[in-house]
C-alpha cells in the first residue's frame, strides 16, 4: 500500500479531532437558529478545545501529516466565521466586528494563494499575532454565548469587541508585511 493511500496513518488522533471540529460547526449553527444556546455554548467550547488538543498532541507524538496542516486552519476558519455570522445575523454581535473578522481572513487566504500562484510557495507559517487573533475571537464568541445563557457574567462585550477587532486587524496587516516580504525576496 502506497502512503498516499495509508489512511491509518491520516486518521490519527489530531486529524481525528480536527475532522470532529469540522462536524461540530453545522451543528452549532443549527443549536443557535434553534435556540438552544447552552448547546451552543458547550459545542464552541468542545470545538475551541479539540483545536487546543489536537496541535498539542501532534507535537507531542510527532503526528503532524499534510492534510492536518491543511485542515487544521480551515477548520479553524470556518469555525470562526460561521460563528461571527450566525451571531451578528441573530444580533448577538454587531455587523461591523463579523466583517472585520471576514475581511482579515479573505485578504490572508487570497495573499497565500496569491504566493502560491506565483511564487509555488505552499506552506505559509502562522504567527503568533495570528494564533492570539484565534484564541480572542474565540474567547470573545464564548463570552457572547455565555451572556446569552447566564446572566451574571460581566459586561466586558465593548472591550472584547475593540480587542477583538485590534488584534484581527494587526494580524491582519501583519501576515500582509509577511507576504510582501516574501514577494521582494524573490
Amino acid at each position: 500500500m502506497s502512503d498516499k493511500f495509508n489512511f491509518i496513518g491520516v486518521l490519527n488522533i489530531p486529524n481525528t479531532l480536527t475532522l470532529a471540529r469540522i462536524i461540530i460547526i453545522p451543528i452549532f449553527i443549527t443549536t443557535i437558529v434553534y435556540r438552544r444556546y447552552d448547546l451552543s455554548l458547550f459545542l464552541f467550547i468542545s470545538a475551541a478545545l479539540t483545536d487546543l488538543l489536537d496541535g498539542l498532541i501532534a507535537r507531542l507524538k510527532n503526528q503532524r501529516t499534510m492534510i492536518g496542516t491543511f485542515l487544521d486552519p480551515l477548520a479553524d476558519k470556518f469555525l470562526l466565521v460561521s460563528s461571527f455570522v450566525v451571531l451578528s445575523i441573530y444580533d448577538f454581535i454587531p455587523k461591523w466586528i463579523t466583517i472585520v473578522v471576514i475581511s482579515r481572513d479573505v485578504i490572508v487566504v487570497v495573499g497565500w494563494f496569491l504566493l502560491y500562484i506565483i511564487f509555488g510557495l505552499l506552506k505559509v507559517e502562522p504567527s503568533i499575532l495570528g494564533k492570539i487573533t484565534i484564541w480572542v475571537q474565540s474567547f470573545f464568541i464564548i463570552h457572547i454565548l455565555l451572556n446569552i445563557n447566564v446572566n451574571f457574567v460581566p459586561d466586558l462585550n465593548k472591550i472584547l469587541i475593540y480587542l477583538t477587532s485590534v488584534v484581527t486587524i494587526g494580524s491582519g496587516l501583519e501576515y500582509i508585511f509577511k507576504g510582501l516580504k516574501v514577494t521582494h525576496e524573490k
